[in-house]
């Protein structure tokens, strides 16, 4: 488990009681889309027929999608807290920035390689 750690690129530091917090918010997140999937999955809603039928399975298909997608970078995070990797860009190998950490937990990549994969879809 990771106890301390230098973030950033102004030697911001994820302390120990930032990693405990952040390890806490990554847990909220699997249950709140672990529960997400389960009332999708058993969604009493009956699907009415025709083009309005469709647009509702096709809404509960991507929000499927999407928790599942969410649900395995909470995971992968968790796994990477655990094996002490977290907190290091899976592109550049350098530190991701502690801020960044804070508000988006499950980030695998810093500021600048995210921008540069997201310009080149």
């Amino acid at each position: 488990m990771v106890t301390h750690q230098t973030i950033g690129e102004r030697g911001g530091v994820l302390t120990s009681e930032d990693l405990a917090a952040l390890r806490d918010d990554l847990h909220e997140q699997r249950l709140f889309r672990e529960e997400q999937l389960r009332q999708l999955a058993a969604d009493p809603t009956p699907l009415a027929d025709g083009p309005r039928g469709a647009g509702r399975i096709e809404v509960r298909v991507k929000l499927a999608a999407s928790a599942r997608m969410v649900l395995a970078d909470v995971e992968a995070a968790l796994t990477r807290m655990d094996t002490g990797t977290y907190g290091t860009c899976h592109l550049c190998r350098r530190p991701i920035q502690r801020e960044r950490l804070l508000i988006v937990p499950q980030a695998r990549y810093c500021a600048r390689c995210q921008q540069v994969r997201e310009a080149s879809r």
